[in-house]
């Protein structure tokens, strides 16, 4: 069973049992770059996650009603939109898990895991497809900004702009940081 030895200040921890104030901490021997660029993948995915909820709460942003239709408000996008703004912070929030000892062993409340060594496959996989498919999207995203046709003032545009360009960064960050975890898990 992995053990992690020591976790900062924290000291020894057996059983892979993390206390409450390591679940906050990085592991040992992650490197400044690979903990800011896990942390830059949250804090890029939060403004477009901003906007999208901006929309949903009627707050001007510069849109015409035609672009407020498309996202269904009112409508379904009043659900959607909220839903899907919680579910990219939560896929971001879990790139944390590439550099936070929570990554590298199960919670103890999960049945059946808890306590037991992430396996590598199980964190490097899932992390590999998303910053893929975030680069992907980061692509098209660009594209589509400099391309669109969208009913939107010029200082909505600059707004959208603003907030969804830095989503670009989600997919080469989570690389780098998957590259990182698997390298650091598998060669100790």
């Amino acid at each position: 069973m992995l053990t992690i030895a020591s976790l900062s200040a924290n000291g020894p921890v057996n059983k892979g049992h993390l206390p409450g104030r390591a679940l906050g901490r990085t592991v040992p021997g992650v490197p400044g770059w690979a903990r800011r660029a896990a942390a830059a993948v949250v804090w890029a995915s939060l403004p477009s996650a901003l906007w999208r909820l901006a929309a949903v709460l009627g707050i001007p942003l510069g849109l015409g009603q035609s672009e407020y239709d498309a996202m269904l408000i009112p409508g379904w996008g009043l659900l959607v939109l909220p839903l899907l703004s919680l579910a990219q912070e939560g896929l971001a929030w879990l790139t944390l898990g590439l550099v936070r000892p929570w990554g590298e062993v199960w919670p103890r409340w999960l049945p059946y895991l808890g306590g037991r060594p992430v396996p590598i496959l199980a964190a490097v996989v899932p992390a590999a497809f998303g910053a893929v498919a975030c680069s992907v999207y980061g692509v098209l995203l660009i594209w589509t900004t400099l391309h669109a046709e969208m009913d939107i003032t010029p200082w909505g545009n600059w707004l959208m702009t603003a907030c969804y360009l830095p989503m670009a960064a989600w997919g080469p960050l989570l690389g780098a940081v998957t590259v990182h975890y698997y390298r650091r898990r598998n060669h100790g």
